[in-house]
């Protein structure tokens, strides 16, 4: 079975939300879940979301036409996520609990929030709808295939609001150690942010083996499992140019991610970034390129450099998402060299992803 999400239209009289249950169980589906999206209208009908489960042998477009027979117009179908049955205010507070934690995540809250994606405003538009939200200094645009509600708005906006606030106390860096050193995830999932020292070189290592070839190559431009000790030593040993942040688990006992940044006077900032696949599209690595340019900045670089081979496109991505305008260009031997400006917005007001 597939799992889809509907909107209708649904009329202020008693006895319409059974009659909507009824057509949809006539088509063979089952409502999961039903709350009002919408405002209501001028005539008190209000905007239902449904999460459906349809079985394979039935065409959605059959619900659509069962629903319309009952005379409760239908004005959005598309698939939805399992995920998405997650209990809303479980969620909304898991989600704010991370923009205390981290003020730069607004932005990718606002969007899980509302089940959105940040979108470039420069970018031709590809359907669907596309809403600009402004709170203070944080400028974030947001698609998605349905239209966006005023209340939607208004819980978006109070966390970009919370975010503001927060930062106004000082930096991102600063107040993370102060209030938690311990990063929320979107799937709820945390890990613990702390700089490497020689006594994580095991930890370092592991991290390396367990990530799949294709990883291991973006990061080190090699997929062996092993790290030689020279490599370990420059990641993890004293270095006053160079600094190597890890993601380890609650209990300290493994790294499920890593970034390492290095730095010259008047020269761009070098970073490279690692997380575990089985980590990955949580937001984990948003958050360590954000750490990378926060560590750059702090540093007097006005711009980071990161160097992968030619078919890793994560890293335009990545930086895309933590807010910066990356530029890539090919460098020899097959290389890809991406460049991102760092300006201040960049250490406030910053979505993360992957």
């Amino acid at each position: 079975m597939a799992l889809w999400r509907m909107h209708v239209e649904l009329e202020d009289r008693p006895g319409r939300l059974g009659e909507l249950a009824a057509a949809i169980g006539r088509a063979g589906c089952n409502i999961l879940s039903l709350h009002v999206v919408g405002e209501p209208a001028g005539d008190g009908s209000v905007t239902d979301e449904l999460l459906v489960k349809i079985p394979e042998q039935v065409e959605p477009a059959s619900v659509v036409a069962a629903v319309e027979q009952a005379g409760i117009p239908c004005t959005l179908l598309v698939r939805a996520d399992a995920a998405e049955l997650a209990d809303g205010a479980t969620t909304a507070l898991a989600l704010a609990r991370m923009v205390a934690a981290d003020p730069g995540s607004a932005p990718q809250a606002v969007a899980t929030l509302l089940r959105a994606r940040i979108v470039d405003p420069g970018a031709p538009a590809a359907g669907g709808h596309v809403h600009t939200l402004r709170v203070g200094r944080s400028t974030v645009h947001l698609g998605r295939a349905w239209a966006f509600t005023a209340t939607e708005l208004s819980r978006a906006a109070a966390l970009l609001e919370l975010a503001a606030q927060l930062s106004l106390t000082g930096s991102p860096s600063r107040l993370v150690a102060q209030l938690d050193p311990v990063l929320l995830l979107r799937d709820g999932s945390e890990v613990r942010l702390r700089t490497a020292v020689p006594t994580d070189a095991p930890l370092v290592a592991a991290l390396n083996a367990r990530c799949t070839p294709e990883s291991r190559n973006g990061r080190f431009l090699s997929a062996a499992p092993r790290l030689d000790e020279e490599e370990l030593s420059r990641l993890v040993g004293p270095d006053a140019r160079r600094r190597t942040l890890l993601a380890v688990t609650p209990d300290g006992g493994s790294a499920v991610g890593m970034v390492d940044v290095g730095w010259r006077r008047g020269e761009p900032a070098t970073f490279a970034v690692l997380v575990e696949d089985a980590w990955q599209e949580r937001g984990l690595g948003t958050a360590l390129v954000r750490r990378a340019a926060e560590i750059a900045t702090e540093q007097g670089c006005d711009e980071i450099l990161a160097t992968t081979h030619g078919r890793n496109m994560k890293l335009t991505r990545l930086l895309r998402r933590a807010g910066m305008r990356p530029t890539a260009e090919l460098a020899p031997e097959g290389l890809l060299e991406v460049r991102a400006r760092l300006l201040a917005p960049v250490r406030t007001a910053a979505p993360a992803s992957r």
